[in-house]
């Protein structure tokens, strides 16, 4: 049994690694020195060639990294190295639960160690040649150490009560685990821009002005209540350009990023909005919500009837069962079932993109949310010719040609 799941674990790394490369290669190919007739008026030549580089350079970036990273994790699993660290702990600490957070803080630590020198070259080399950084060091690492504390804080917590489940709750673990996840995924719904947010980012209400009467006058027009619209200093991390809502009932909240409002038009922005208020609108958020839900239910049903196999231990390398070991094993052979839930949830996602424009479109005017989609993408550095394949695999969001076709197509 030992034999048959470590060939297996083996066989889903390097079939994920290689597919993943064969998507990229894929990207890459679709990719041309020339601008494409398509995407005349929406780039220029000058531009165009400077989406390429950085798109190139992102590419052999994430080669390089992924690629080490594919490199240490066959090393720590052929070599049982998941087991030994796990044996080390446990001849210190006696308490599963402290073991089981131990084993996971020291892995994350080393994480942290191992990826710090490529998150570095990422902001401070790629993004800063091609014009995005605004990140200065000492913001960099406060908002690594910030993460670092609120991971070992709110993670461990999870993390406590979940292992403490997995010990006394049985075959039912799955269930009272999905109640946890399930509060946990609300909570966070409702008060991550009010309680996570402003520990890393300034977010002020949207000032009285003719962007605040546009805003209101639509809200007002679409029977959407809507009085947090806030304004969040995203220039001070980065030139790129968002808007996002988040929140249920009446902690639902519009938050526009700086840049994006020194960016556009009022009415660009309003259309914008229209856009996201289209989501809420169009319950997009709770239908999100729910699926994922499903999609935890079902993982966690299928990790409660396996993990007490001991093979899933013995496999990395430990004569002791636990709860660290069984869910490193169960999330590698699940990632292939994981991969073909996630092409649902995309799937769900670029249609939910669809609705959200037409709503837009129909309520306010396409023809700014259109202008509005290509500034993004030009000022974004958007690769706007990926290939099909890709987006099928990895795109949430259909390509600014999708979109914009779609837009052009609604009367």
């Amino acid at each position: 049994m030992v034999t048959i799941l470590f060939y297996s674990i083996l066989i889903v790394l390097i079939v994920n690694f290689v597919f993943e490369r064969w998507l990229d290669y894929l990207n890459v190919q679709s990719w041309s020195t020339e601008l494409p007739p398509e995407l005349r008026g929406i780039y220029n030549e000058e531009k165009y060639q400077k989406s390429q580089d950085y798109h190139k350079a992102t590419h052999r970036f994430t080669l390089v990294t992924e690629s080490l990273g594919f490199i240490a994790m066959l090393t720590i699993f052929s070599t049982g190295g998941f087991g030994w660290l796990d044996g080390i702990i446990r001849l210190h600490v006696s308490n599963p639960i402290f073991v089981a957070l131990l084993f996971f803080a020291i892995l994350g630590l080393i994480t942290e160690i191992f990826t710090l020198p490529f998150s570095l070259y990422d902001t401070f080399v790629i993004e800063e040649k091609f014009g995005f950084n605004k990140t200065t060091k000492r913001i960099f690492f406060l908002d690594k150490i910030k993460g670092l504390i609120i991971s070992t804080i709110v993670g461990g917590l999870i993390l406590c009560l979940i292992v403490w489940i997995f010990l006394i709750a049985g075959k039912l673990f799955w269930l009272y685990s999905l109640i946890v996840i399930t509060a946990f995924s609300v909570f966070m719904a409702m008060f991550y821009s009010s309680i996570i947010v402003p520990l890393f980012n300034k977010q002020t209400p949207l000032a009285d002005g003719d962007l605040k009467n546009a805003i209101s006058a639509f809200s007002i027009k679409t029977g959407f209540v809507l009085d947090n619209i806030y304004v969040i200093d995203g220039s001070k991390r980065s030139t790129k350009a968002n808007a996002y809502f988040s929140g249920l009932g009446k902690k639902k909240r519009i938050v526009l990023y700086d840049t994006l409002i020194s960016e556009l038009k009022t009415e660009e922005i309003v259309a914008v909005l229209a856009h996201e208020i289209g989501h809420y609108k169009k319950h997009h958020i709770y239908l999100g919500l729910f699926f994922s839900l499903i999609s935890t239910t079902f993982m966690l049903y299928v990790f409660s009837l396996v993990s007490s196999y001991p093979a899933f231990a013995n496999v990395l390398g430990s004569d002791v069962p636990s709860f660290q070991l069984a869910i490193i094993s169960f999330g590698i052979l699940y990632s292939p079932l994981s991969m073909i839930i996630g092409l649902g949830m995309n799937y769900s996602s670029r249609k939910h993109e669809y609705q959200a424009d037409r709503f837009a479109a129909e309520k306010y005017k396409g023809e700014y949310l259109a202008s509005a989609l290509k500034k993004l993408s030009i000022n974004n550095l958007s690769n706007l010719t990926p290939h099909p394949t890709y987006v099928f695999f990895h795109y949430s969001h259909p390509t600014l040609l999708q979109r914009l076709k779609k837009l052009a197509a609604i009367k």
